[in-house]
């Protein structure tokens, strides 16, 4: 299940943003006003920290405040989906489908956490 998330995460940060940005990525850049290239910019540059962040949740899988990080950047990316492109949660392969999944994961990972610490004390 970790490893889920975790793969999500650098999955989700390469093919459709650094690999080749999706023309769905590229919408909700584009809806926040700018221009082509800043959105190209900006969208490699999540892609980025996307990886980055994948990488950090496989080093620190035993963290529970980075399990908590990502499940507030789910809750805050699905939000920015609600309030920039609210079309976007009726299609095929939307935030809805991938996000709620990986949080629900995510608090199941916490709580694994919680039972690893008591089993340890």
């Amino acid at each position: 299940m970790v490893q889920i998330v975790i793969w999500v995460s650098i999955i989700h940060g390469f093919f459709p943003k650094l690999y080749h940005i999706a023309p769905l990525e590229k919408l909700m850049t584009g809806s926040a006003g700018f221009s082509a290239e800043v959105s190209d910019l900006i969208t490699r540059s999540a892609g980025i920290g996307e990886i980055i962040f994948g990488l950090c949740l496989l080093v620190f899988y035993k963290n529970k405040h980075i399990v908590i990080l990502n499940i507030l950047a789910l809750l805050g990316l699905l939000l920015a989906v609600v309030v920039m492109q609210p079309p976007l949660l009726i299609e095929a392969f939307n935030p809805v489908t991938t996000n709620l999944p990986l949080i629900g994961l995510s608090f199941i990972w916490l709580k694994e956490i919680k039972l690893q610490n008591n089993r340890h004390l």
